[in-house]
């Protein structure tokens, strides 16, 4: 599969116009939720899927639905979509999601999906659709994670803690103790550490987007030198 024609998609979505960090959407769940690795990749997953299939679903009737009742439409598309999630997330991962709780069906109301459903879903064909669905949930997804590992390390010194809310039983001895002897930092796992730990991701992503941004500029003011034809030969 050639990727030149989604390459574009594929960045924006993980990196120059992630949701999280660059578009500041569904900030809501993402602090709430973000403690622990675990919560944030049962969130994140979700969330994805979400976009995946309503993304998918908008572009296939984009030509059907008229302007004045695109947004009620995309949203009961979202709705269905999240719903059947829920029953799934309510059946098969049944403690994570009493974990989750009200912010599984929040996800309707996700301005991140609601979002891409009018500005790209709508205006563009399957394929591309349900890829920056995919793209922009994974960017989200990562966002997430990154976020709770930071808490859950700063918090309590460990990391994957009740692994077996997602990966069953066999994954209750995956906890990792990162820093022995830790009795923990309130903080991070308050709603206020994950202000702080969100705003600190930030800046570190703005750290590398300048840097890159310098080494592109100082690349491009450098002369080229060209051989002369005689010199080459020699």
């Amino acid at each position: 599969m050639n990727l030149g024609p989604y390459r574009k998609i594929i960045l924006d979505g993980l990196w120059h116009n992630n949701q999280a960090l660059v578009a500041l959407l569904g900030l809501c769940p993402l602090l709430a939720v973000s403690s622990t690795v675990v919560n944030s990749l049962g969130l994140g997953l979700a969330t994805t899927v979400a976009l995946v299939f309503s993304n998918g679903v908008v572009s296939l009737i984009r030509n059907r639905i008229t302007t004045e009742v695109r947004l009620p439409v995309f949203v009961l598309v979202i709705a269905a979509n999240v719903t059947v999630i829920e029953l799934l997330m309510s059946a098969f991962f049944h403690d994570l999601y009493k974990i989750l709780g009200i912010f599984i069906p929040l996800i309707v109301t996700n301005c991140a999906i609601i979002g891409r459903a009018e500005a790209f879903a709508s205006k563009n064909t399957v394929d591309r659709a349900v890829l920056d669905g995919l793209f922009m949930g994974l960017g989200f997804t990562a966002a997430l994670v990154a976020l709770g590992a930071f808490r859950e390390i700063v918090g309590t010194g460990a990391l994957l803690n009740r692994a077996e809310l997602m990966f069953g039983e066999a994954a209750r001895n995956w906890s990792i103790r990162i820093i022995e002897n830790y009795d923990g930092f309130l903080l991070a796992i308050l709603p206020p550490g994950a202000f702080i730990g969100l705003g600190l991701i930030i800046a570190l992503k703005n750290l590398l987007d300048a840097r890159a941004k310098a080494r592109i500029q100082v690349a491009a003011s450098q002369p080229v030198s060209f051989e002369p034809t005689a010199a080459r030969k020699a």
